[in-house]
C-alpha cells in the first residue's frame, strides 16, 4: 500500500470502510454469514456440513459468488491499465445498484448475490502484475503485516507503511458499524446508501487519475 500515490492511498482507505459497510449490511441480510470475508463463511460451510447440512447451501453460494466476483472484477483490470480503480468502481457501483433494487423488490437472493459479487470484484482495483496488491475486503493479511512492522520497528528495522495498514482495518471495522446501523434502521434503503457510497468512491477515482504505477 506504501507505493500508491497519496491520493490512491486515501482512496484504498475509503474503498475498506465501502467494504465494511457492505459487510455490515450483507452479515444481517443473511443471517449471520458474510458477503466480504470469505474465511469466515468458510468456517460456517464447514461446521454445516458437519451439524445441519441443508443450511450449508448458502455459504457455499457465497463462496462461489464471491470468487465469480473477483473473475470479473480482475477481467476489468487487466483490460483497463492505469485506471483499473475506476474501471472496476463501475462495476461495483452498477452491482450494489441492481443489489438495492432487489432489496426494495423484496428479493433477498438477488440482493446477497450483488453484493457479494460487488466485494469480489472490489479487491482487483490496485492489482499488479496478475494480483491484488492488498486486500480491501479481508484484513487478515493486513494485520499480520502490521504485527510484523511493529516487530520490525521495535528491533530497530524499516518497516516503510506498516501503520497505514492499520488504517485500512479500522477503516473496514468503522464501516461495518455504520453498515449495521444502516440496516438496522433504514433496511430497505441500506444498499442503497451502500450504492451511493461506491458512486462516490468512483467519483474520488476519476478525481485522484490514474495509477501512476501503471504508466509508461
Amino acid at each position: 500500500m506504501q507505493r500508491l500515490a497519496p491520493p490512491h492511498r486515501r482512496l484504498a482507505i475509503g474503498l475498506a470502510g465501502l467494504a465494511g459497510f457492505v459487510d455490515g449490511v450483507g452479515f444481517l441480510a443473511a443471517g449471520g454469514y458474510f458477503v466480504s470475508f470469505m474465511s469466515g463463511n468458510t468456517t460456517r460451510l464447514a461446521v454445516d456440513l458437519a451439524t445441519a447440512p441443508r443450511t450449508a447451501l448458502l455459504p457455499a453460494a457465497l463462496l462461489l459468488g464471491f470468487a465469480a466476483g473477483v473473475f470479473c472484477g480482475a477481467v476489468v483490470a487487466l483490460r483497463s491499465g492505469a485506471w483499473q480503480a475506476r474501471n472496476v468502481l463501475v462495476l461495483v457501483t452498477a452491482l450494489l445498484a441492481v443489489g438495492a433494487a432487489a432489496q426494495f423488490a423484496g428479493r433477498t437472493p438477488v440482493v446477497l448475490g450483488s453484493l457479494v459479487l460487488a466485494m469480489g470484484a472490489l479487491n482487483n482495483c490496485f492489482q499488479r502484475e496478475g494480483e491484488s496488491s492488498f486486500g480491501l475486503t479481508y484484513m487478515t493479511g493486513a494485520l499480520v503485516r502490521f504485527g510484523q512492522g511493529l516487530a520490525y520497528r521495535l528491533c530497530g528495522r524499516e518497516a516503510p507503511g506498516f501503520a497505514a495498514l492499520l488504517l485500512l482495518w479500522a477503516a473496514l471495522g468503522g464501516g461495518a458499524i455504520l453498515g449495521a446501523s444502516a440496516y438496522a434502521k433504514f433496511a430497505s434503503a441500506s444498499v442503497t446508501l451502500a450504492a451511493t457510497l461506491a458512486l462516490a468512491a468512483l467519483v474520488a477515482a476519476v478525481l485522484a487519475g490514474p495509477d501512476p504505477r501503471d504508466q509508461a
